[in-house]
């Protein structure tokens, strides 16, 4: 009888994605004499240029059983509470989308619904312990106790790239993942499609039951052996050109993400403990390459660390992410500009639906039927929640600007802003990233005000509801004073080797 389960897999590239396939495989899997090979080939650079991460990069460490101070002080990582967005609706303008809450719930009745009507009381950010934590330089760790203003708010890394891959390699070498040094320039097929093999320029040749494309932008197995089509999104999401450059500190080192508008794009500000890593996203259409160096380079807060690295790339996602018998994960299998850090988080979820529909047997279509349906969902959900921070602006000084303001954009979005617009009501779904405070971020913070609030708050005595707003605001400033400055923070954590010297001036 011919034994058809899942013996072996390949992973074909390391970086952050590949490594973080082997690890989570190995993890979960590699108790079942799965056998887990990474080939990659340190010729090949990665796309890694500095990483700005959401809250679940941190559940994912843990499950691996990785020592989490370890790994901020193996990746120069700091802390993220949130983003925040400069110039975005109009030149000027700043908001944080922070990772939490925005006050307290009351009998099901979300929190910005009672602000909405009591507006007086100050700015929506007020009543947001991340923010205004994020704004004083201030951090500790979130309280398990659910009464807790504490409790409110989670919190991610920001950390280098480069060296998260290697640290995840050691990790994953330890769970049994056997790497193999090498250039992969032959593919072999079965007679039914799948890929049965993989051939060296050395002449080695490995063959597996199921192949994991983590090769970056050149989707060597997912497009150049099984030609799976790729769905555009550049009608919604034109910018095509990153450039990227590290520079010294300047001022606090802030625990959050800086993402700045531009004439043609965008610029992000990432604080690591020695360094800050930059980018300019933008645009070709709108700004010459040149032109877009030169601006990049002159906003610089300190000097240049290294020289520009110019990226390429298109908005979008593979028709199926999972083919045959080969599943693309990372930026072969798609990718949303980093506007809101979803890359790695993309990443983990790929991997972690994976794991839930792990293919025992070769006959799989059924698994990843269902694994595409649910990729969809995610990717779909933050591609419409990265137009609405385009289309959501009241800017019309450059061209660029102009057309994302008119920009025709998906229905599902049209849906979503015309509810919220109506009565403030946050479209909410029970699978996909971006929760309700994260919508009433970028709506309050883009100046998408809603006409009307949920009648439900006038049962409430509009004196009390004042009184506590302002009971709740003067919680959350003392609950972000009381808190450690992050750099103390950081030292006493993660054990830093030294304070980057930047922080001091």
């Amino acid at each position: 009888m011919v034994d058809n389960r899942v013996k072996s897999v390949i992973i074909v590239g390391g970086g952050t994605a590949g490594w973080m396939a082997a690890a989570g495989i190995a993890k979960a899997i590699g108790s079942t004499n799965l056998q887990v090979t990474l080939i990659e080939s340190e010729d090949i650079g990665i796309v890694g240029v500095g990483e700005a991460t959401l809250p679940h990069l941190r559940y994912f460490i843990q499950s691996l059983g990785i020592d989490e101070r370890e790994f901020m002080a193996a990746t120069d990582a700091t802390v993220k509470l949130g983003i925040e967005f400069v110039d975005w609706a109009r030149v000027g303008d700043s908001y944080i989308h922070p990772f939490g809450d925005y006050g307290l719930p009351n009998d099901g009745i979300p929190f910005h619904q009672f602000y909405h009507k009591h507006q007086s009381n100050g700015p929506i950010c007020d009543y947001s312990l991340p923010i205004v934590a994020a704004r004083k330089a201030k951090f500790e760790l979130p309280s398990q106790n659910a009464s807790s203003v504490n409790s409110t708010y989670r919190f991610a890394y920001q950390f280098d790239a480069t060296k998260f891959g290697p640290f995840l390699r050691e990790h994953s070498e330890r769970l049994g993942v056997k790497r193999v040094e090498g250039r992969i320039v032959n593919i072999e097929h079965s007679s039914d499609g799948n890929i049965s093999a993989l051939g060296t320029e050395d002449g080695r040749r490995f063959s597996a039951d199921f192949f994991v494309d983590c090769s970056g932008f050149r989707g060597l197995l997912i497009d150049g052996a099984l030609k799976t089509k790729w769905e555009s999104w550049t009608k919604w999401l034109p910018c095509d050109r990153a450039i990227a450059a590290p520079c010294e500190h300047k001022g606090k080192l802030l625990p959050y993400t800086r993402a700045t508008a531009k004439d043609a794009g965008w610029q992000w500000r990432i604080p690591l403990q020695s360094r800050a890593g930059n980018g300019y996203v933008y645009s070709s259409q709108f700004i010459a390459n040149e032109n877009a160096e030169r601006e990049f380079l002159n906003s610089l807060e300190g000097a240049k660390l290294a020289d520009p690295r110019v990226l390429k790339f298109e908005t979008g996602k593979r028709k199926k992410l999972w083919s045959k018998n080969c599943l693309s994960i990372g930026l072969s299998g798609g990718f949303l500009e980093p506007l809101e850090s979803t890359s790695i988080y993309l990443i983990q979820q790929g991997i972690t639906y994976f794991l839930e529909l792990f293919p025992e047997f070769k006959d799989h279509s059924i698994r990843a039927t269902e694994y595409n349906r649910m990729m969809d969902i995610e990717f779909e959900r933050i591609r419409d929640f990265l137009i609405l921070h385009y289309h959501a602006t009241e800017r019309e000084d450059t061209e660029f600007w102009r057309e994302m303001k008119y920009l025709d954009v998906p229905q599902s979005l049209k849906e979503k802003m015309e509810l919220f617009k109506e009565c403030g009501r946050v479209k909410t779904y029970a699978n996909g990233l971006f929760l309700e405070p994260s919508w009433v971020a970028v709506y309050y913070g883009q100046r998408v005000i809603p006409d009307n609030y949920d009648s439900r708050v006038d049962m409430y005595p509009e004196d009390e509801v004042k009184t506590n707003l302002m009971r709740l605001k003067s919680l959350i400033a003392r609950s972000a004073d009381n808190m450690m400055p992050h750099e103390q923070w950081l030292k006493q954590f993660c054990k830093i080797p030294h304070s980057p010297k930047e922080s001091l001036n």
